[in-house]
């Protein structure tokens, strides 16, 4: 499941709330749209917060430095 999906469940969810005056006899579909942008808000949620975990920048090692010189008498 990618942020991708977060979205789409929030944007579904505010289509079945706000724009849709379909009535089903055993589904409140108000009810489901709620639900829907509720799980997608806090999946979004979750899902940044693990995201800025994952991209934690690691400082870089510094060089070793050799000394490669041959000292020739």
């Amino acid at each position: 499941m990618g942020l991708g999906l977060f979205i789409i469940m929030i944007a579904v969810g505010a289509i079945l709330t706000f724009a849709s005056d379909w009535e089903l006899a055993a589904v409140d579909l108000d009810l489901v749209g709620l639900i829907l942008m509720g799980v997608g808000l806090l999946g979004t949620a979750v899902y940044t917060s693990v995201l800025r975990r994952r991209r934690m920048v690691v400082p870089p090692v510094a060089p070793t430095v050799t000394d490669d010189r041959c000292d020739l008498l």
